[in-house]
């Protein structure tokens, strides 16, 4: 998926975002707002825009390695981030009619071959070879076989598809993957999350039929728009990208069909989009979501990609009554026609909702710059202790336990965790201290435990954190038993607030 050196993905995200002052009338930002041309009048200087390479180290979300240029290690806080965007994508995939599964990262070359991909995208393709000249494997003229790391999974899902028949009934089939991408990206373009060799997409194959494209790629659109609208990111542009001048498989009828059924649909979707002539991928034309991030660059996060060629590079077909018609989207009530069955190429829509994960991890950890949501932040909850005695330590953990699920009997497996992110802190450091601390690190819900508290085994919760996110209607400083607690965070995380 994507263009042939669009190895970094070349995700966009509109200046208005992080950049430019949002009006008082539109609440969903109103706690995202920076300085603007508003203030210029103003003597404080603007603050730089939020670098996520710089917050992700405040915020321990991940780090690199010299030995592994291109591949971020993700810490504990940003495996949260980065499970919990993965988690959201497969809950909407019920919605949406998705199947998930697990693909090889690995293949011989001769699958690579017969995708076009070796032609068309080696350069930045990984080749992987055995040390042991007792364990490597030999093609058929005796040569050494090279195996190549997976750029990207249409390959893969084309090989799942060919494993059984299909019928006109089945269609449409669609397959997601979360499974690690490797692109040889230049070292000198290397960069935190936007720029790397390994990552992870939430990539996804539609199998249709012709009559059937133009509501797959709609369906594909309000996804976006879903997913989209839920992070609070936009407005973003949709772009056509059509067929490069070369390095493209295919007769330039396909790409002409292929590319007015992308433009139907996106007239068909009411938002505005331009051409970006000869930037399609080389098996196909694709529709692609841009987004600006908060240093004003452009990157294209989402794609939609129609392609007629791999599918009849690997062969695939299904079984539908009136086959001539079939191919050509067209309708018959002949029933002479329907009578005959044959066998058509169905048409392959590649799709990615988030694109790279950590990609969008980059572009999400700017536009929240520390001030994330709820169900999104790495530290959610702070419990802190007014002292270290006995007592109130024992009602923090106890609290603390309850909040993550963990207060069931120790002979059973946890059955019901609560995935909710809980911290303590018992420290003997005064109390004040302790609130800044935490205040500083970002954390959401601050929970206090200290002799008040004993008696009903209570916390003091102080929620000031979450007041300029929208939806809540809780009040920002109360008292209540850590159940009821965790039933109000576990709403939030269920409201995606």
């Amino acid at each position: 998926m994507l263009s042939q050196r669009a190895v970094g993905l070349r995700p966009h995200i509109p200046s208005q975002l992080t950049r430019t002052c949002i009006h008082e009338a539109s609440p969903r930002y109103k706690y995202l707002r920076r300085s603007c041309s508003s203030h210029a009048a103003s003597k404080v200087p603007p603050k730089p825009p939020a670098d996520h390479r710089t917050l992700g180290v405040r915020q321990e979300l991940f780090t690199t390695s010299i030995y592994s240029p291109g591949s971020p290690i993700l810490l504990p806080n940003g495996a949260r981030v980065f499970n919990r965007l993965v988690e959201f994508l497969r809950k909407q995939y019920v919605r949406y009619g998705f199947d998930e599964v697990v693909t090889p990262t690995i293949y011989k070359k001769a699958l690579w071959k017969k995708s076009g991909h070796l032609e068309n995208y080696s350069d930045d393709m990984f080749t992987v070879t055995s040390t042991s000249p007792s364990r490597s494997e030999k093609t058929t003229t005796g040569e050494e076989d090279e195996y190549g790391l997976k750029p990207m999974n249409c390959p893969g899902h084309c090989l799942i598809f060919a494993s059984k028949k299909r019928s006109y009934r089945d269609l449409p089939i669609r397959y997601a993957d979360f499974s690690p991408l490797h692109r040889n990206e230049m070292s000198g373009a290397l960069s935190g999350l936007t720029r790397v060799r390994r990552f992870h997409q939430d990539d996804g194959h539609i199998f249709c039929r012709p009559t059937q494209i133009e509501e797959e790629i709609k369906n594909t659109l309000h996804f976006v728009r879903t997913v989209y609208s839920t992070f609070m990111l936009g407005p973003y542009r949709l772009t056509l990208s059509t067929r490069p001048a070369d390095h493209y498989i295919g007769t330039v009828e396909d790409w002409e069909s292929a590319e007015n059924a992308l433009k139907r649909a996106l007239d068909a979707s009411g938002q505005d989009w331009t051409v970006n002539e000869g930037d399609g991928a080389f098996y196909g034309p694709k529709i692609d979501i841009i987004l600006r991030d908060s240093d004003g660059k452009e990157h294209q996060t989402a794609t939609i990609q129609l392609d007629f060629q791999l599918p009849k590079r690997f062969e695939l077909v299904y079984t539908a009554p009136a086959p001539e018609y079939e191919r050509r989207g067209e309708i018959t009530t002949d029933q002479s026609k329907l009578a005959e069955t044959g066998d058509v190429t169905p048409v392959l829509i590649h799709r990615a909702v988030l694109g790279s994960v950590e990609r969008l991890m980059a572009l999400l950890i700017e536009h929240y710059n520390g001030k994330w949501p709820f169900w999104l932040n790495p530290r959610q909850v702070m419990i802190l202790t007014v002292n270290d005695s006995y007592p109130v330590v024992g009602c923090a953990r106890l609290a603390q336990d309850i909040l993550l699920g963990r207060d069931s009997s120790v002979d059973r497996p946890m059955a019901k965790p609560s995935e909710l992110a809980v911290d303590i802190d018992e420290s003997p450091r005064p109390l004040a201290a302790k609130v800044r601390e935490a205040k500083s690190k970002g954390y959401g819900v601050i929970a206090t435990v200290g002799p008040q508290q004993l008696k009903d085994n209570t916390v003091a919760v102080d929620m000031s954190s979450l007041r300029s996110q929208i939806g809540s209607k809780t009040p920002f400083q109360m008292e209540t038993t850590p159940k009821k607690l965790l039933q109000l965070l576990k709403t939030k995380v269920r409201d995606y607030e």
